[in-house]
């Protein structure tokens, strides 16, 4: 099943998306979020998501700096201060 992820700034909806799995730069570390994953919420650090669009596929890196990523039952949401 896919991940349902978004990706927002103070700005706007950058996307949404149904992807197989994200690495989020969290403070505490880097993470993966596949669909299923426990409820979390983390504080990011400046770096690059990791998307996978479909299992083996290489990653898509969007540069991003600060905010939060919310995993819940609905899927992952990262609130980035920037993001492109």
């Amino acid at each position: 099943m896919p991940l349902h992820f978004e990706l927002v700034t103070p700005e706007r909806l950058l996307r949404s998306e149904e992807v197989h799995m994200v690495v989020v730069p969290g403070t505490e570390g880097d993470f993966g979020v596949l669909e299923g994953h426990a409820p979390v919420m983390s504080t990011i650090r400046d770096g690059e998501l990791q998307v996978y669009r479909s299992p083996g596929a290489a990653p898509e890196t969007v540069a991003i700096e600060g905010g939060f990523a919310e995993v819940s039952a609905t899927g992952l949401t990262v609130l980035a201060e920037r993001a492109g």
